[in-house]
């Protein structure tokens, strides 16, 4: 079994066993007056975080809402956070998996989103979504982000447009002083940009996502220390931090990939479950409540999800809650800041 396949097949043996449960208890709901009420979930590309983790909540509603209250959520691949926003503007999803810059951007109308997304509500926040930008060891002189200088004018993977990979990608180089715009980008998903890196089609990526990611496994599985997975300094760090203080440092520890023998001093920045305000009230809190009753189910899909705790369910969410979680949150005795209380 390949690495990526660990990652994958979990979500699709729960997937199979969410799509019995309709078939032989879905008119429970029915039979017992409540209205059908399924949603649509925006994650990312499949060889990423969101995708499997969107699966496994996708799966937690069907098993655990749809027979009885008549609430589930589909998820669908995307391009990732940019794509995800406009089909919640658009309606084509109502619930969505964000990065918390994306998130910012869109609730403050920065970032070139266009006006505000007044829209938007949060629901809870997910896991840390670290940043993994791997170049070629021949290039990486210092071992930190600044030798993205070294690969001007040679290929680059960003991360596929319009997605929150290669937003979040500008602004972390920019922000630094590197101008991307240098690098030969290509638009690429997680799963094709490790190929491409590994057969020598291009010379370094980016791929955030929550640790340990499926396709950073199969780079270094493949090209050991051929390739580096860079750090960022302090300094680098607060750079990043100067128009939102969404980044913290993380530490990924030794041998969470294959030949790695050095601890990767990178950062991370948030990732949100997102909903429109005009969802059912109590659709959200039905489902925020499953998904808090259920961590264990989460934690066995992907090993991301293993930060989530109810205690750090409103930490760093860059919008107010809809007022089905905050029920949900109030209920369980949590404290909610004044900026994320419903009606801000």
């Amino acid at each position: 079994m390949s690495p990526a396949s660990r990652f994958i097949h979990p979500c699709r043996r729960f997937l199979r066993l969410s799509l019995l449960a309709p078939l032989l208890l879905g008119s429970l709901a029915s039979l017992a007056g409540e209205p059908e009420r399924t949603y649509q979930l925006a994650t990312a590309s499949t060889g990423g975080t969101y995708y499997p983790v969107g699966v496994a909540i996708a799966t937690l509603t069907k098993i655990r809402l749809q027979p009885q209250k008549g609430i589930s959520l589909w998820a669908v691949s995307s391009a990732g956070s940019a794509e995800n926003i406009e089909q919640l503007a658009s309606n084509q999803a109502q619930f969505a998996i964000l990065q918390g810059l994306y998130g910012a951007w869109a609730w403050n109308g920065d970032g070139g989103l266009g006006q505000r997304q007044s829209h938007l509500r949060s629901v809870s926040m997910l896991w840390q979504n670290v940043e993994h930008f791997i170049i070629r060891a021949d290039a990486a002189h210092s071992g930190s982000i600044e030798d993205i200088h070294n690969l001007y004018q040679r290929p680059f993977s960003l991360g596929k447009a319009q997605s929150g990979t290669e937003g979040s990608g500008h602004h972390i180089l920019r922000s630094n002083g590197i101008d991307s715009d240098r690098l030969q980008l290509l638009s690429m998903g997680y799963g094709t940009s490790a190929k491409a890196l590994i057969n020598g089609e291009i010379d370094g990526m980016n791929v955030p996502a929550g640790v340990p990611v499926a396709a950073v496994n199969e780079v270094f599985t493949r090209l050991g220390n051929r390739v580096r997975l860079l750090d960022f300094t302090d300094q680098q760090l607060a750079r990043v931090n100067q128009q939102y203080q969404l980044w913290s440092r993380y530490v990924i520890p030794i041998n969470t990939y294959p030949g790695q023998v050095r601890p990767v001093q990178t950062i991370a920045q948030p990732n949100f479950l997102a909903v429109r305000a005009d969802v059912d009230e109590q659709a959200v809190y039905e489902i925020t409540r499953t998904l808090y009753e259920n961590l264990s189910f989460l934690h066995g899909i992907h090993p991301a999800t293993r930060d989530m705790a109810l205690d750090k369910a409103v930490e760093g969410l860059p919008m107010p809650l809809h007022p089905g979680a905050a029920r949900f949150y109030r209920e369980q005795g949590l404290l909610i800041p004044p900026h994320l209380l419903p009606g801000q």
